[in-house]
């Protein structure tokens, strides 16, 4: 009789799956004469491989209590993981109580937020795969509801629930419907230094192989950011310096806790898109910003735009931010950049990579299909490896 099949079994998870090896989504061949997509080669960002450039960018869900995490985040990331995306993001993450979006976002601020995300951590690494975390405080635009509610989004409404504890660098609401901030004093941006170091500390104990700091979206690292709203004149406004400076000491507190295994990215509005009005942040300070944080041990940025002002002035088309991030790498050719925003289909996605950038997150396309790497695969005509347990089905596709 001939020995049986031993398959072996996935490490550092505490129960029996089969080891993904190697990881779904790992490129395995193309036609003869046929060259290997860009979005199927493997990128190293300082001794971290991911299998390929398909990352999926963080999206809030929005659906939790006190900040735990539950199995809805389990099944939507672990979808992702386990169909080939060598990165999968957790959404924006509340470092602080009263510092998110809405009163259901998922949260970090405390240390019984650890274990539920370790159960992700874990089932994600059990596929072979990368998973991080966005640290966020909301700023300003913190005490919404969730999009799903009844009214939508800033609509007052009875379950805001904190309104008298948003904080922003100076006065000013965002919008009509919005709260209106307090501004932050100097002991309130110590505590909140504090919290992203904290919220840092959490994360390595919840196993994360990415640490994001947000900077984007008009939350409260990008209202500091830009002169469109930080009107302060003491340390932490005024000159690009001065309005850098919480920014770079959240930088600098993660960076301090973090073991040399662990990446930490940055997400920037690398726009306000007031450009028309010759108001507020601007590309060229992005890539002042990033020659600034590269030195600070920030490995990667990834690269937004908007959402800092009602006003803003977006052309909406595919990959209609990627080339805010081109000049980002020009001026940083070793700097990780990875840029977000409608970059969907193959033909886009192989534009993006060929400009020199390191990966593309993707969003949307995964929330309406978690198979979205090994339908772009096929979109290719390349193969792929799939998930032990389901790639056997492919002979018959």
């Amino acid at each position: 009789m001939s020995e049986p099949v031993v398959v072996k079994a996935a490490p550092g998870v505490p129960y029996y799956t089969p080891k993904q090896d190697p990881p779904a989504g790992t490129f395995l061949s193309a036609d003869e004469g046929s060259p290997v997509p860009k979005a199927f080669t493997p990128v190293t960002i300082r001794g971290v491989t991911f299998q390929n450039r398909i990352w999926v960018s963080p999206m809030c869900q929005y659906s939790y209590e006190d900040g735990f995490v539950n199995d809805w985040t389990l099944v939507a990331l672990g979808s992702y993981a386990t169909r080939g995306a060598s990165l999968v993001f957790v959404e924006a993450t509340a470092v602080a109580p009263y510092g998110g979006i809405t009163g259901y976002d998922a949260g970090i601020w405390k240390d019984e937020h650890i274990a539920p995300f370790r159960r992700i951590t874990d089932f994600v690494h059990s596929q072979g795969q990368k998973i991080g975390i966005q640290l966020a405080h909301g700023g300003r635009k913190g005490s919404t509801l969730a999009p799903w509610s009844p009214g939508n989004y800033a609509h007052d409404g009875p379950e805001r629930g904190y309104e008298d504890k948003i904080l922003a660098p100076s006065p000013g609401k965002f919008d009509d419907d919005y709260v209106e901030p307090h501004v932050i004093t100097v002991s309130q941006i110590e505590y909140l230094i504090e919290s992203w170091k904290q919220a840092a500390i959490r994360a390595v104990k919840a196993g994360f192989d990415v640490i994001e700091i947000h900077g984007a979206h008009g939350y409260l690292i990008n209202e500091f950011l830009s002169p469109k709203t930080n009107k302060r004149t003491d340390a932490y406004g005024g000159s690009f310096e001065g309005r850098i400076k919480f920014a770079t000491e959240v930088i600098k507190a993660v960076k301090s806790v973090i073991p040399e295994n662990v990446l930490l990215f940055f997400r920037t509005s690398a726009s306000d898109r007031l450009e028309y009005k010759n108001e507020g942040w601007t590309v060229e300070d992005t890539v002042e910003f990033a020659k600034i944080i590269s030195e600070l041990g920030v490995d990667l940025l990834d690269v937004s735009s908007g959402g800092n002002s009602p006003d803003a002035k977006i052309e909406y088309g595919p990959a209609f931010q990627a080339p805010l991030a081109y000049p980002v790498k020009k001026a940083l050719p070793n700097f990780g950049v990875a840029p977000v925003g409608a970059i969907h289909k193959a033909d886009v996605i192989e534009k993006v990579l060929s400009e020199g950038v390191d990966a593309v997150f993707v969003g949307r396309p995964f929330s309406h299909n978690p198979s979205f790497v090994l339908d772009l695969a096929r979109e290719y005509g390349i193969k792929v490896q799939w998930p032990v347990q389901i790639g056997y089905t492919t002979s018959h596709m």
